[in-house]
């Protein structure tokens, strides 16, 4: 197992959650790590990305100025701390690696190494 996330839960509208992503190292150094969720009868959305080797970010317009994403290279973990949860927020989380070298963007299909997934619930 390369990924594996946690931190996921329930929460009411307005809180918070920070979700992990605990990467090995040979798939966490100098590579793009994303978030991504897919909520029921929805396509997966990239939501954000960080390439580990210059910590640079990408977001998704939807989550912008609500979440962030950042990492600890001593643990190897990718951390996507999650503010002003919205119900429409709501869906299964997950974090995978890029699959093309040096290219670090929101879209799934050009990352693999997916891990199981950490769901969100956003009551309102």
């Amino acid at each position: 197992v390369q990924l594996v996330e946690s931190g996921g839960g329930s929460v009411q509208a307005g809180g918070s959650l920070t979700l992990s992503c605990a990467a090995s190292g040979s798939i966490y150094s100098s590579n793009c790590l994303g978030w991504f969720r897919q909520a029921p009868g929805k396509e997966r959305e990239g939501i954000a990305s960080i390439y580990t080797g210059s910590g640079s970010t990408y977001y998704a317009d939807s989550v912008k100025g609500r979440f962030t994403i950042s990492q600890d290279n001593a643990k190897n973990t990718v951390y996507l701390q999650m503010n002003s949860l919205k119900p429409e927020d709501t869906a299964m989380y997950g974090c995978a690696a890029t699959l093309v070298p040096l290219v670090c963007n929101l879209v799934a299909a050009n990352f693999g190494s997916w891990g199981r997934g950490t769901q969100v619930t956003v009551s309102s």
